[in-house]
């Protein structure tokens, strides 16, 4: 019998696009730091982009106990039945170390792009046929429909570029029962200057896209917080930036709002997909 889901992930994960990578000459580099995140605590790894098995397998793999999960998979770019024998290889082998992270991606990167919601429901109706258990999977809900999908049909939502506020909103429409375990963006830089530039920087690849901003507007935010790559009062409220208090008073924030869970997501200059060692190190040292 597999671990409940929120003992499985514990109270911290990583959130790495780096860490899915598929550069064969960057596999023992992956499993190296894939080791030293279980040591240094972290519960679970989210592998961000279009992920899947195949991704997570290496790093399950290179650990003991760590749970590896998709942040997400694109409903439109993996068959239910494929995923399926994908999930049912990986779960013989290392039973109830992954976990399956749905999500319907964004119109503006998914030419087939139609009905999100229904075609979720359709593809998790498929997940089922296939033998993938909804206690396996979850959802990147932001919405009160695909919150109530997250709840009623997956283990619960992992939710992406969210506040605490939403956190709270989602707490109250998924019930205690279902885990809520968003993503965070961790900035480690004091000057509020620099530490909202990298912000906005990282913030430009996600304002085009109208899941976020529908959701951002949903939640008390304005067209105006939205123009010139985010107001103030949008990035301090999406991201964690400043020194130590600061940045694990954001963390405790997420927490306090009903989260299970917060997958951190290190946001410095140079390479999205570079594996930021150090400052995964420095945050395990600052979560005690």
């Amino acid at each position: 019998m597999s671990t409940p889901v929120k003992e499985a992930v514990g109270r911290y994960g990583i959130w790495s696009v780096g860490l899915r990578s598929e550069d064969p000459d960057r596999r023992g580099e992956l499993a190296e730091a894939a080791a030293e995140l279980e040591e240094l605590g972290y519960g679970a790894v989210w592998l961000g982009g279009n992920s899947s098995a195949a991704h997570a397998a290496p790093l399950i793999e290179a650990t003991s106990g760590l749970t590896v999960g998709t942040s997400i998979q694109s409903i439109w770019q993996h068959e239910p039945d494929a995923a399926g024998t994908a999930f049912a290889e990986l779960e013989a082998a290392h039973p109830g170390r992954f976990l399956l992270g749905l999500g319907v991606s964004h119109a503006k990167r998914v030419e087939q792009y139609a009905r999100p919601y229904s075609s979720l429901v359709t593809h998790l109706d498929g997940l089922d046929a296939a033998g993938v258990p909804a206690d396996r999977r979850l959802l990147a809900a932001l919405g009160p429909k695909s919150l109530r999908l997250a709840r009623d049909r997956a283990a619960g939502s992992i939710p992406y570029l969210v506040t605490p506020e939403h956190t709270a909103h989602a707490r109250e429409i998924l019930g205690q029962g279902p885990l809520l375990a968003p993503e965070l963006g961790v900035v480690p830089e004091p000057d509020p200057a620099r530490a909202r530039a990298l912000a906005r920087g990282f913030l430009e690849t996600y304002l085009p896209l109208q899941n976020y901003t529908n959701n951002f507007l949903r939640h008390g935010f304005t067209e105006e917080d939205l123009a010139g790559g985010g107001s103030d009062r949008l990035v301090d409220a999406l991201f964690a930036w400043g020194d130590d208090e600061a940045i694990r008073a954001k963390i405790d924030s997420f927490f306090e709002a009903g989260a299970d869970h917060v997958a951190l997501q290190v946001i410095e200059e140079g390479a999205r997909d570079a594996l930021p060692r150090k400052t995964w190190r420095d945050l395990a040292a600052l979560l005690g």
